[in-house]
């Protein structure tokens, strides 16, 4: 599996062919490395693109038409090898279409692209999907990078519309005996804006946001002062470690799309946030990770 990479005067990134996965983001100054290496002790992936599901879908199984298909969760788009389509000095792209093995899983025809774009010291992550079939389709997408962070000290700051998030978020709490979403939801406290990290925060599972209860969330890093911030204009987004694990990494998720709430049994057409084309259009959608 081939792997590429960008730099600028600000910061270095390295994607894989391999699911388009970012591999590595590294600051140029210091060297510093923000990206988790994706140690299979903890976790051995680095930042899946999540298609044409998000989490999972109840009992394994979803139906189109009446026909009921198999999905493993998150779907196969972070397990294909996807073809490098543009490569410039500030820029990659990479396309991912249907094969038959997808159309036994997703029966439906798509064009994936992926981009990443450098902008001084921010990473520019587009995602555009593109229903090539004659009729309508159903899919979601996101992402699920995981950064380097001490969960003992570091911190995350919400913020909505640049002001600092106050209160509590409310958070929706995922079954873990099933991947799907069940009836709990907890309140996670802010200060300014400011949760602390605790290995005890994710207990529960993944944290995860809807509403748009924020759209900017930054890591900031006790050792050191730095500062990680994802912005995205999603409907929900995802925070995670590993259930009682201690690792030392964070993920923050932008998402267009969630898995099934627990004993849900409507057609793919009915998933809460789900996304339809008709034949022949496209969606997209991007986020950003900056090195403040």
């Amino acid at each position: 599996m081939a792997e590429h990479i960008l730099k600028n005067s600000f910061i270095a990134i390295k994607v894989s062919d391999h699911g388009a996965e970012l591999k590595s983001l590294v600051k140029a100054d210091s060297g510093k490395e923000f990206m988790w290496q994706a140690d299979a002790k903890y976790w051995g992936r680095t930042a899946p693109v999540l298609f044409p599901i998000v989490g999972s879908v109840w009992n394994g199984e979803y139906k189109v038409n009446g026909v009921s298909y198999k999905l493993s969760q998150h779907g196969f788009a972070r397990d294909m090898e996807f073809s490098l389509v543009k490569e410039a000095e500030d820029e990659l792209v990479f396309e991912l279409t249907q094969n038959e093995e997808t159309l036994k899983k997703f029966p439906f025809k798509f064009l994936l692209k992926i981009g990443y774009k450098l902008v001084g010291s921010k990473v520019v992550v587009s995602y555009t999907v593109t229903n090539t079939n004659d009729k309508e389709m159903y899919f979601s997408i996101g992402a699920h990078p995981a950064f380097n962070c001490d969960l003992n000290k570091d911190e995350l700051l919400f913020e909505k519309d640049g002001a600092a998030v106050s209160g509590s978020l409310k958070s929706n709490v995922i079954d873990m005996s099933c991947g799907c979403l069940s009836d709990k939801q907890i309140n996670v406290e802010t200060a300014e804006g400011i949760v602390k990290l605790t290995p005890g925060l994710f207990d529960g599972d993944a944290l995860i946001f809807e509403d748009r209860q924020a759209d900017a969330v930054t890591l900031v890093s006790a050792a050191d002062g730095d500062k990680l911030r994802v912005t995205c204009d999603v409907p929900l987004f995802g925070v995670w470690s590993p259930v009682k694990k201690n690792a030392p990494f964070v993920c923050i998720e932008p998402w267009n799309g969630r898995c099934d709430r627990v004993g849900f049994e409507g057609g793919i057409e009915d998933r809460e946030y789900g996304n339809k084309l008709a034949a022949g259009e496209s969606f997209d959608t991007s986020f950003e990770i900056e090195i403040l």
